[in-house]
């Protein structure tokens, strides 16, 4: 079945599917900020402080942050894995409905978490569906699209994700939690439910996955599972794939975090805001034209520019620049930007490296699997904290050299400009 199958109606409301479903993705990362919050109220609510004088108060929620930063990052990691296969098994469109009713129902479970370890479960359990929305959401949409518009219509889905994170950080400047009133902006994350539902029962299939499910043979019906992502003749190209996606994941981190730590140590408190808010607009930016330039460029010189420069940026704010710099704020901007333009990238390039049987894994383990790495990192920042006299400066040098993989990685990537979506 070709994509010719479909009407234009139909394409634009896979493609409205796919970027509303990423951006309620977006607003849960947002959600990541508000943790850090959540855990230290429920900790006082729980009566852990009991008896703990400030600084161990700060230490305890500090831990509680770490780990519920760590189950947000291990749960989309395996939800990528689990609802990639999902789709793969029973369609794009019904994985994508389920993926975010799966999270907007039980982060609704979160209002009534009483201590961090119930938030703990319910934030891993919810993060399942964040991380198995966007390879069904980039999936069905490069399947739906053609060769020429595909990289754009794919690309709009990393703006998506951005635009959500951005609302939300919106949201919470205009209204502070506090702690009587922040189980509110759990229902936030839970109001995706209504676009699940419409998903599941009103938008199309895939005509390139219905296509491969018609011609497998009884014969094939009755053979063992398609052959794994991780073994031949597919391991090659997903370790490509995850290399690719956990440069910017990590960098992410490595980069950008150390840097809003810094600039609250040494800065006013309204410049993290702003330094958040500056990357935001940026990162939109980027990821909007990341396809124009891809198909400008190629796909492959558009990621080696988009990391050497992140590079480079990076190590010029460690090196010679300070938060409290009159210009900041415009390396801050260029940052963003280029870091934008990975999350544009990887929905149109991932997809690409897989065939239509096993797409929707491939994607979802390339995209996810660098959160794990990112997670065990956030374990280690005592250690490199201690490593570096507690200077964020030092390990933000170290941490985005990240980016040279990026650059090496992007070498064996293969060139996927003529990839038939339908096969």
């Amino acid at each position: 079945m070709s994509i010719n199958a479909l009407s234009t109606k139909a394409r634009i409301t896979i493609l409205a599917a796919a970027f509303l479903g990423w951006f309620c993705g977006g607003v849960q990362i947002g959600m990541t900020n508000l943790i850090n919050d959540a855990a230290k109220f429920l900790i006082i609510d729980a009566g852990w402080s009991t008896g703990l004088d400030k600084e161990a108060l700060n230490s305890m929620t500090a831990n509680w942050y770490a780990y519920l930063q760590c189950a947000f990052l291990f749960g989309a990691a395996l939800g990528g894995f689990i609802f990639g296969k999902l789709g793969d098994r029973i369609g794009r469109t019904r994985a994508l409905g389920i993926s975010i009713l799966w999270f907007s129902v039980l982060t609704a479970l979160a209002w009534f978490a009483r201590d961090p370890a119930q938030l703990l479960v319910i934030r891993f359990l919810a993060c399942l569906g964040v991380g198995g929305c966007w390879p069904n959401g980039v999936a069905l949409v490069s399947e739906t699209w053609s060769k020429v518009a595909r990289p754009v219509m794919a690309s709009m889905i990393g703006m998506a994700g951005n635009l959500g994170i951005f609302a939300f950080a919106t949201l919470m400047a205009k209204n502070p939690v506090s702690p009587d009133s922040f189980r509110w902006v759990f229902l936030v994350g839970a109001s995706a439910a209504p676009l699940g539902l419409i998903i599941l029962f009103l938008v199309r299939e895939s005509p390139a996955w219905l296509a491969a499910k018609n011609n497998v043979s009884q014969a094939e019906t009755d053979a063992p599972p398609a052959p794994s992502v991780f073994r031949k003749p597919y391991l090659g190209v997903t370790l490509v794939g995850i290399a690719l996606a956990t440069v910017p994941l990590f960098g992410g981190w490595g980069s950008f975090s150390w840097i809003l730590v810094w600039a609250g140590e040494i800065g006013a408190p309204e410049l993290k805001a702003h330094i958040l808010q500056t990357r935001s607009l940026t990162s939109i930016l980027g990821s909007a034209l990341a396809a124009v330039i891809a198909l400008q460029i190629g796909r492959r010189t558009s990621y080696f520019i988009a990391a050497l420069a992140a590079l480079l940026i990076s190590q010029y704010i460690f090196w010679f620049a300070s938060p409290t710099d009159e210009g900041f704020l415009v390396w801050v901007a260029l940052w963003g930007f280029f870091n934008g333009i990975f999350f544009g990238w990887l929905p149109f390039f991932l997809p690409e490296l897989f065939e239509t049987k096993i797409r929707a894994t491939g994607a979802g383990v390339s995209f996810n699997f660098g959160r794990i790495l990112t997670a065990t990192t956030i374990f280690l920042t005592p250690t490199l904290k201690a490593i570096s006299g507690g200077n964020h400066v030092h390990v933000g040098r170290a941490t985005s050299l990240i980016f040279l993989l990026g650059m090496l990685a992007v070498l064996f990537a293969p060139d996927t400009s003529k990839r038939d979506m339908e096969k």
